[in-house]
């Protein structure tokens, strides 16, 4: 029975000593390799290339975003949307399946606004309610210098009155006057903005 045991503990210890040849020779090995590959330069190379290529995703990246953030959506027939000169959209998804969407001057958005006149027939099932909607009748219109803020959601038929600002998240279901501040889900008016005396020009009314 001792002699298996000597057998056993001699085999153990040969064994660690093998293994610490080994992870010495490997180190040892790693450590050359290292010195020639940085004495002749290819690590340099390598290290420049990998940043060049993490460079060039980053700018990929970049533009990829700006296209996401700054680049309208149009579902339907874009003989449908008018966009004034000088208002700014972002991202806003333009739904036009059932009617016309009409931006004014000086309107400006935030992002992941949803102007949409689409609408299904909840009396429906199935496919008939999927692919059965009216192609008129739900007009958007935003007049001048509106603020829509982020991630509000527009529902036709409406009009959103000059000056008027809709907070952010908000849900417009029906008209809203001029100079007013909405709201919420729905939206609600919850402040009235006076107007300046440049806004009550007869001239800028006219």
């Amino acid at each position: 029975m001792y002699g298996t045991i000597d057998k056993f503990l001699n085999y153990f210890l040969n064994r660690k000593f093998l293994k610490s040849r080994l992870e010495n020779w490997m180190k040892a090995w790693i450590d050359n390799y290292l010195s020639q590959k940085l004495a002749q330069g290819d690590w340099q190379e390598q290290i420049d290339s990998y940043l060049n290529q993490k460079l060039a995703q980053a700018d990929l990246e970049k533009c990829i975003e700006q296209v996401q953030l700054n680049h309208y959506l149009v579902y339907g027939d874009p003989q449908r949307l008018k966009l004034s000169a000088s208002c700014v959209v972002n991202n806003a998804l333009f739904n036009l399946s059932s009617g016309t969407i009409c931006i004014g001057e000086d309107v400006f958005f935030g992002h992941n606004v949803s102007l949409i006149t689409g609408t299904h027939d909840y009396n429906k099932f199935g496919k008939a309610r999927m692919y059965d909607f009216p192609i008129e009748g739900n007009d958007i219109a935003i007049e001048e210098g509106v603020w829509i803020a982020s991630n509000v959601t527009v529902i036709g038929p409406c009009k959103i009155g000059k000056h008027s600002v809709v907070a952010a998240g908000a849900v417009v279901k029906g008209d809203v006057p001029s100079y007013q501040i909405v709201a919420g889900v729905p939206a609600k008016i919850v402040k009235t903005i006076a107007p300046t005396d440049e806004l009550l020009d007869p001239k800028k009314l006219s």
